[in-house]
């Protein structure tokens, strides 16, 4: 059992003082108070924070149901008769609510008090570099972590912040299926609900002012950019936006008449409020410093998640909170290695991406696999998508991406080998299930030995043995 946080001259007294209780801050403190600290957890909003409540769980309920109803539109090539499903939105976000209101209680005040956590649900700020104030109670503590999070961040376009908007903060307490939705970004969380509410029944124009997914491949991202185009999905790159009304959006050489704007336009750090400066602790607009063992500039205090301003992933606060748990229990020498980030785009096809980039990798060999090769795929009519290989000279995996069915549940492997700095043979080694989509990555593996196995050398070699074995 953990200890409890005990008052003291009116203060509450703590090991570890947690303010925010999303993915990151809820894993320091489970992990925390189960290990016998004394843990005051301070959340001012919703226990399971963004990802819980306007962000992943959420999101991927949706997409889960324009899958279905992508599905009906979609079984002509199996000899199913095709239908246009009939969307009622009301249902759909229902079912949105029920996914997050069955995974609540793992994230609630009543499972975290029975770990022994004591929790407030107010704001918290610092009022120096040892103490924590919030909802009227003093906290001192032994660590502090910030898990804060991000919100949807607003670009400067003239009268965007005038004009009725969405974000992911919003998007789910819709009522009615928009006829004309406009998204501004063209990022994941862009990508993913363009093509969800064009498989629900919306006209969907997305507006980039770059090109989108511009950190992933560049032969992955044509695969996904043809794929929502085939279903209908506008998409505008270099978008320029002069201004937004009410009902009109304003570009350089035109205009959009949306019924709705989505803003997708990145992520802004939550750091207003908490008195950082009375902490001696450094932000900046991308938000808390840190160094790779994620304390800040106050050696007391970790900062983690997105607001610690780095890749901004629930999977990566998770990592960040395995980081802290070590450090500030332990005392044990960790850091974070960014080295095999994974990082998933759950549109369909899914489009997955760990460690380098080619672009990041100078010098670099690269293996590249289309889907059209494997046999699952074929199967399932699946074969628009491709596996990429970055490789050193000496075949050592670097980075890896995939776009097709289970993008994101492949990568993991690919994750695996590059944070233990596999060579690409390991892969080639490995025995996957037949048919399986995973073989694709056997095979653009394989590839790598295709030059000298089958080469001039060999077949010398083969010759000369086959004249002296039995």
């Amino acid at each position: 059992m953990s200890r409890k946080p005990h008052l003291k001259n009116g203060i509450l007294q703590a090991d570890l003082c947690i303010i925010g209780a999303g993915s990151g801050g809820l894993s320091v403190a489970a992990g925390a108070a189960q290990m016998g600290a004394a843990v005051v957890l301070i959340e001012k909003h919703l226990m399971g924070g963004d990802c819980l409540n306007t962000g992943c769980v959420p999101s991927k309920a949706l997409l889960a149901a324009a899958h279905a109803a992508q599905a009906q539109r979609s079984g002509g090539r199996f000899g199913v008769a095709p239908v246009e499903p009939r969307v009622d939105i009301t249902q759909v976000m229902a079912h949105v609510h029920g996914v997050v209101g069955a995974i609540a209680p793992h994230d609630s005040v009543a499972r975290f008090e029975g770990l022994g956590c004591t929790i407030i649900q107010a704001p918290a700020r610092f009022t120096g570099p040892g103490e924590v104030e919030a909802g009227g109670q003093r906290i001192a503590a032994r660590r502090f972590i910030i898990a804060t999070g991000s919100r949807a961040a607003l670009p400067p376009i003239p009268g965007l912040a005038a004009t009725p908007h969405l974000t992911n903060e919003t998007l789910f307490g819709l009522r009615e299926l928009p006829r004309h939705l406009a998204v501004i970004g063209g990022g994941p969380i862009g990508l993913e609900m363009a093509q969800a509410f064009r498989r629900l029944g919306s006209q969907v124009t997305v507006l980039e002012r770059a090109t989108i997914l511009p950190k992933d491949e560049p032969e992955a991202v044509a695969v996904l950019r043809a794929a929502l185009a085939a279903e209908g999905v506008r998409i505008i790159e270099g978008a320029a936006i002069t201004r937004v009304d009410p009902g009109c959006i304003a570009l350089a050489d035109g205009t959009l008449e949306p019924s709705h704007i989505l803003v997708a336009a990145g992520r802004q750090a939550v750091v207003d409020g908490l008195g950082l400066d009375a902490a001696g602790i450094a932000f900046t607009p991308q938000g808390i410093t840190v160094d790779a063992a994620l304390r800040t500039t106050n050696p007391r205090t970790f900062a983690i998640g997105d607001c610690a301003g780095g890749p901004q992933f629930t999977h990566i606060a998770g990592a960040h909170a395995g980081v802290v748990i070590r450090r500030a229990l332990f005392g044990l020498p960790a850091k974070m290695d960014y080295r095999a980030l994974p990082w998933v785009t759950y549109t369909d096809p899914e489009l997955a991406h760990a460690g380098l980039t080619e672009a990041q990798a100078p010098g670099c060999k690269t293996l590249l696999q289309p889907f059209s090769g494997n046999d699952r795929a074929q199967a399932e009519g699946e074969t628009e998508g491709l596996i990429k290989l970055v490789l050193s000279p000496r075949g050592v995996i670097l980075g890896a991406t995939i776009i097709g069915p289970g993008a994101g549940e492949m990568i993991s492997l690919w994750g695996l080998a590059i944070q233990q700095r596999m060579k690409i043979g390991a892969i080639a080694g490995v025995t996957f299930p037949y048919p399986t989509l995973a073989e694709i990555g056997r095979r653009a593996a394989g590839a790598w030995f295709t030059p000298t196995l089958y080469g001039a050398k060999t077949r010398f070699f083969v010759g000369l043995t086959q004249r002296f074995l039995p």
